[in-house]
């Protein structure tokens, strides 16, 4: 039998490559690591957030599994909101603005310290298949590692190519280098390539900028926190401000639509359709007098704040223009340039609900280079893949998730059965049973196959399972617990917005009502555990 150096090698230390090398590691297969700079590990390239509609249910479903990305985010979080609660708690997301540089560098120690992972700064430019099996991949400094399963994470780094205005150069983004000889063998083994392309807003100096003119918008009142195992805190130290485009601003991207690479032709591939640059926004909603813009913070050591929403890739003077129309930017400063960045990607249909390749034994892929779009989609996919790559090389069943069980499963299914023609974006109407599939459950639907995978510790399962047989009995007590039509109840489902009792119900009927939350209703309910 053939002797490997590793069990696993994952390329790419995004955020899917982090999950699936500390999933592998943690299930105790010797693991290796390799990232093109390990100062950027884990960089939040977009947003400085992790969370909202769909993706703070992902987020809570990797912690759920026995991954990383909730509990970095509760290290390096700094502002911190549930969304959506004026909806059912099926629709609740958590979302939290991150120290970005501090959450790269709270990964960067998680995985040095993590027993059975090494991690390499290196370029890895082919992989060593035979026999459509994958045995290890080759680095550009020309060695060799060997390994029976290869997870490949690229992002957005395969053959990448940034576009400002008319200005392009190869880049896997801003500042990196891109991946080119890996794109090219990915070619050559007969995968079926693709070329997406998505964008990013430009960041400014907040020294400059007039907040008091813009509309703010706090951390939550309440401790809050994404994984399971932590409590949560409260947050004061900084705000989201939001301000709007207006009719100069619009003239402006109008003046300069020729030239913006997505719009006059130069990029042909497809672009994210939920998440669009401000000029196709434009284009596209001609009716609209303004679109939203939130500034966002980077982070406690930084002066930059990210301006979501306004994705660009207009030329840089026609950027400052633009800005310097919008209230409380009028002398704004940008510290970088949004740009747009066009990649490769393998189509998804050339993998397993394993995310094996069916092509090469042996050889996953997570993230962006499968065409989805997100952190948070991008870390489940890699959780998973570390998983499935372990069971693989332990002749084990892989772990393949159900629609009914998570929000990874549905956007799984989609890509493997549906393939992509543009960014995939995971949405909550995208899963049938999304009334069951709320953040604040994750553990329920999913702990047990942590466990199962040997992610989730005895003494965190045995916490769980208290939790699990206190939620079951609660759950029943509130069956028998009658809520008569009184005064005093009445005035307080007025109170929540929600029609008041001509009748007696059980509290359990109650709580179904989407104004109504278990929280709330203590006040009428005197023997609550």
């Amino acid at each position: 039998m053939k002797q490997y150096q590793y069990e696993v090698i994952v390329v790419g230390a995004g955020h899917a490559g982090c999950e699936a090398a500390l999933a592998a590691a943690r299930m105790g297969a010797k693991t290796l690591l390799i990232t093109s700079n390990i100062d950027n590990v884990a960089l939040m390239p977009c947003n400085p957030s992790i969370g909202g509609p769909g993706k703070g249910h992902v987020a809570r479903e990797i912690d759920a599994l026995g991954g990383e990305m909730a509990k970095n985010t509760d290290k390096a979080t700094i502002h911190i909101r549930m969304l959506n609660t004026s909806k059912g708690p099926a629709m609740w997301a958590l979302r939290a603005q991150i120290d970005k540089r501090l959450y790269t560098q709270e990964m960067i120690h998680t995985l040095q310290i993590q027993k059975n992972l090494d991690l390499k700064q290196e370029m890895v430019t082919k992989l060593i298949v035979n026999n459509c099996r994958v045995e290890g991949v080759m680095v550009k400094s020309g060695l060799e590692f060997s390994s029976p399963t290869v997870i490949l994470t690229n992002g957005t780094f395969l053959n990448g190519k940034i576009y400002i205005g008319k200005t392009t150069y190869s880049a896997g983004r801003a500042g990196e280098l891109a991946s080119i000889g890996l794109a090219e063998n990915l070619k050559e083994l007969g995968f079926k390539v693709g070329r997406l392309n998505t964008c990013t807003p430009p960041r400014i100096d907040k020294r400059t900028v007039d907040f008091p003119k813009m509309k703010e918008q706090k951390s939550a009142d309440i401790p809050l926190s994404f994984s399971f195992e932590n409590k949560g805190k409260i947050y004061k130290d900084f705000s989201v401000f939001m301000t709007r485009t207006n009719q100069k601003t619009h003239q402006i991207i109008q003046d300069n639509i020729h030239r913006v690479p997505l719009s006059n032709g130069t990029i042909q591939s497809a672009a994210i359709r939920y998440c669009p640059s401000v000029e196709d926004k434009i284009i596209r909603f001609p009716e609209k007098e303004s679109h939203q813009i939130f500034l966002e913070p980077e982070g406690y050591n930084t002066e930059e704040i990210y301006l979501q929403g306004f994705f660009t890739s207009l030329p840089a003077d026609a950027q400052q223009e633009a800005l310097h129309t919008i209230v409380g930017l009028e002398n704004c400063k940008i510290i970088r340039y949004g740009y747009a960045i066009e990649y490769d990607i393998i189509y998804p249909n050339q993998l397993k609900f394993s995310l094996e390749t069916k092509a090469i034994k042996g050889l996953f892929l997570a993230g962006q280079v499968n065409g989805t779009s997100g952190y948070e989609e991008a870390a489940e996919q890699g959780l998973l893949t570390g998983i499935n790559a372990v069971q693989l090389t332990r002749g084990k069943e892989p772990l393949i998730l159900d629609r009914s069980e998570a929000y990874i499963a549905v956007e799984i299914d989609d890509l493997v059965t549906k393939s992509v023609t543009e960014p995939y974006r995971l949405r909550t109407g995208l899963a049938e049973y999304r009334l069951l599939l709320r953040q604040d459950n994750a553990d329920l639907r999913l702990t047990p196959y942590g466990y199962k995978m040997g992610l989730i510790s005895e003494q965190r399962y045995k916490k769980f399972l208290k939790k699990k047989t206190l939620v079951e009995k609660e759950k029943e007590r509130l069956k028998e617990v009658i809520i008569h039509a009184t005064q005093k109840v009445n005035e307080l489902l007025n109170k929540f917005g929600t029609t008041p009792l001509s009748e007696a119900a059980t509290l359990a009927t109650l709580l179904t009502r989407p104004e109504v939350t278990y929280n709330q209703t203590a006040s009428i309910d005197p023997n609550r555990p």
